[in-house]
């Protein structure tokens, strides 16, 4: 059941509150770390840290922006659709991890005007959805960012993971069990074991 405290939220409210739980899972995944390491791009298509960032800051400069008439002033080329494929994806050689944070602190401000000003049944279109579903409202668009930019979470995660074995959900709760590396070691071990064991291919 539903707390006390959240029955007296308003929508809009919590719904912010998720968004900005993302937003912040986001830039803690970046502390403590080297210019290089964040952004290593740890997957066969180039999943890096940064560039997590950098991606959540055009997805709220869009959907905050464009599909509410308020477009942000001077988006840059990536951020557009005559972007080239990936371009959002990492930090170019001259931005700098600061310059991409602060970029994405101007945005969410942005996005944060938006989401005052208007009420969650409030009309907007995006354009790049398909006819039958481009007319939308806020609340429609807050939730499709908040599960983007959490999935987008759940990414760095595991890229933070692989970079230095840092894990956590947030900052000062990291949702783990309280086990050492020794423990985390036999346990993967343990995982191998099972996997191979289940399939035949590699039972010997």
């Amino acid at each position: 059941m539903p707390s006390e405290t959240l029955l007296r939220v308003d929508e809009k409210t919590l719904l912010h509150r998720y968004l900005n739980e993302a937003r912040e899972a986001l830039l803690w995944k970046l502390e403590g770390l080297s210019e290089y390491d964040v952004r290593r791009p740890l997957t066969p298509t180039g999943t890096n840290l940064l560039g997590l960032v950098k991606h959540a800051a055009g997805v709220e400069l869009n959907y905050f922006g464009r599909v509410f008439d308020r477009p942000f002033p001077d988006p840059p080329l990536w951020s557009t659709a005559d972007a080239l494929p990936a371009s959002d994806m990492y930090a170019w050689p001259e931005e700098t991890r600061g310059s991409v944070v602060g970029f994405y602190g101007r945005v969410r401000a942005y996005a944060d005007e938006t989401i005052a000003a208007l009420a969650v049944d409030a009309p907007g279109v995006v354009p790049w959805w398909s006819e039958s579903r481009r007319a939308v409202t806020l609340r429609e668009v807050l939730l499709d960012v908040i599960v983007e930019l959490h999935r987008h979470a759940g990414h760095a995660d595991v890229v933070r993971e692989l970079v230095d074995g840092a894990v956590g959900m947030q900052d000062g709760n990291t949702n783990m069990p309280a086990v050492d590396g020794a423990w985390w070691s036999a346990h993967r071990a343990r995982l191998e074991k099972i996997a191979a064991a289940a399939d035949p291919a590699l039972r010997g």
